[in-house]
């Protein structure tokens, strides 16, 4: 996927492997979680994931929106320079 971003906007290796690194932690999770969650409800491991990645699109993603956004209002109230988001130094 790197390598499809415009040569002149490419971010660094080392901050598209950040930005990658969480996307696959939070694969993980669900991955685990789905895998558990099967086990306890004896329900097939497919449907429960379509039903996690369901609603980590749309809830998940509006919980995320909410939280940068009063995480940027509360750093920009208190000029805190160095946890601006997209801020790489």
């Amino acid at each position: 996927k790197r390598f499809r971003e415009p040569k002149h906007e490419r971010r660094p290796w080392r901050i598209w492997f950040l930005d990658t690194s969480k996307q696959a932690i939070g694969m993980l999770f669900i991955h685990f979680a789905n895998v558990y969650l099967s086990d306890l409800t004896e329900e097939d491991p497919c449907s429960l994931y379509l039903i996690n990645f369901l609603l980590d699109a749309t809830l998940g993603m509006l919980l995320i929106y909410v939280g940068i956004r009063a995480v940027s209002s509360i750093v920009e109230w208190q000029q805190w320079e160095s946890l601006r988001f997209g801020e790489y130094g």
